[in-house]
Protein backbone atom coordinates (compact mmCIF):
# COMPACT_ATOMS: atom_id res chain seq x y z
CA UNK A 1 0.00 0.00 0.00
CA UNK A 2 1.49 3.26 -0.63
CA UNK A 3 2.30 6.12 1.59
CA UNK A 4 3.78 9.30 1.52
CA UNK A 5 5.71 11.35 4.20
CA UNK A 6 7.19 14.24 4.67
CA UNK A 7 11.09 13.82 6.21
CA UNK A 8 13.82 16.68 7.00
CA UNK A 9 16.84 16.38 4.51
CA UNK A 10 18.84 14.13 6.92
CA UNK A 11 16.63 11.61 8.15
CA UNK A 12 16.57 11.27 4.45
CA UNK A 13 19.50 10.93 3.20
CA UNK A 14 20.39 8.49 6.29
CA UNK A 15 17.66 6.01 4.72
CA UNK A 16 18.67 6.59 1.08
CA UNK A 17 22.57 5.55 2.79
CA UNK A 18 21.09 2.67 4.79
CA UNK A 19 19.61 1.46 1.65
CA UNK A 20 22.75 1.66 0.03
CA UNK A 21 25.19 0.30 2.31
CA UNK A 22 22.35 -2.71 2.97
CA UNK A 23 21.67 -3.03 -0.91
CA UNK A 24 17.46 -3.12 0.28
CA UNK A 25 15.18 -0.23 -0.82
CA UNK A 26 14.15 2.57 0.52
CA UNK A 27 10.50 1.11 1.33
CA UNK A 28 12.15 -1.81 2.95
CA UNK A 29 14.17 0.23 5.42
CA UNK A 30 11.61 2.04 7.04
CA UNK A 31 9.63 -1.01 7.45
CA UNK A 32 12.12 -2.55 9.41
CA UNK A 33 12.99 0.94 11.17
CA UNK A 34 9.11 1.11 11.91
CA UNK A 35 9.02 -2.74 13.00
CA UNK A 36 12.02 -2.52 15.32
CA UNK A 37 10.21 1.10 16.85
CA UNK A 38 7.07 -0.77 17.49
CA UNK A 39 8.45 -4.01 18.95
CA UNK A 40 10.62 -1.87 21.02
CA UNK A 41 7.27 -0.25 22.33
CA UNK A 42 5.73 -3.48 22.83
CA UNK A 43 8.31 -4.25 24.54
CA UNK A 44 8.77 -0.86 26.97
CA UNK A 45 4.55 -1.04 27.60
CA UNK A 46 5.24 -4.41 29.39
CA UNK A 47 7.68 -3.41 31.20
CA UNK A 48 6.00 -0.81 33.26
CA UNK A 49 6.20 -1.40 37.13
CA UNK A 50 3.47 0.35 38.79
CA UNK A 51 3.80 0.92 42.34
CA UNK A 52 1.50 -2.17 43.63
CA UNK A 53 4.17 -4.31 41.82
CA UNK A 54 7.15 -2.74 43.83
CA UNK A 55 4.63 -3.19 46.95
CA UNK A 56 3.41 -6.72 46.26
CA UNK A 57 5.58 -8.82 48.21
CA UNK A 58 4.26 -6.62 51.69
CA UNK A 59 1.05 -5.41 50.72
CA UNK A 60 -1.15 -7.63 53.44
CA UNK A 61 2.06 -8.75 55.42
CA UNK A 62 2.08 -6.18 58.27
CA UNK A 63 1.22 -7.04 61.64
CA UNK A 64 0.47 -4.38 64.16
CA UNK A 65 0.59 -7.52 67.12
CA UNK A 66 -3.07 -7.52 67.83
CA UNK A 67 -3.57 -3.43 68.21
CA UNK A 68 -6.50 -2.64 66.27
CA UNK A 69 -4.75 0.41 65.36
CA UNK A 70 -7.92 1.83 62.70
CA UNK A 71 -10.60 1.89 65.86
CA UNK A 72 -11.06 5.68 67.16
CA UNK A 73 -9.41 7.09 64.07
CA UNK A 74 -11.89 9.85 63.42
CA UNK A 75 -11.50 10.80 67.23
CA UNK A 76 -7.61 10.59 67.63
CA UNK A 77 -7.81 13.03 64.40
CA UNK A 78 -10.05 15.58 65.42
CA UNK A 79 -8.24 15.70 69.30
CA UNK A 80 -4.73 16.06 67.20
CA UNK A 81 -6.63 18.82 65.01
CA UNK A 82 -8.27 20.42 68.39
CA UNK A 83 -4.56 20.23 70.10
CA UNK A 84 -2.96 22.10 66.74
CA UNK A 85 -5.32 24.43 66.84
CA UNK A 86 -4.81 25.28 71.01
CA UNK A 87 -0.86 25.44 70.38
CA UNK A 88 -1.29 28.24 67.58
CA UNK A 89 -4.29 29.98 69.67
CA UNK A 90 -1.83 30.01 72.26
CA UNK A 91 1.38 31.00 70.71
CA UNK A 92 2.85 27.73 69.66
CA UNK A 93 2.75 26.24 73.83
CA UNK A 94 1.48 22.62 73.61
CA UNK A 95 -0.48 21.30 76.28
CA UNK A 96 1.58 19.30 78.85
CA UNK A 97 0.00 16.34 78.25
CA UNK A 98 1.24 16.75 74.28
CA UNK A 99 4.22 17.70 75.19
CA UNK A 100 5.43 15.13 78.03
CA UNK A 101 4.41 12.37 75.13
CA UNK A 102 6.72 14.03 72.84
CA UNK A 103 10.03 14.19 74.85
Amino acid sequence: MPFSLRLDPDTERRIRDLASTTGRSRSAVVREAVAHYASEADRSKQAVITAFDRLRAYVGVTDSGGAQLSKGTHAKYHAALGEKHRARSTGGRRSTHRAARSK
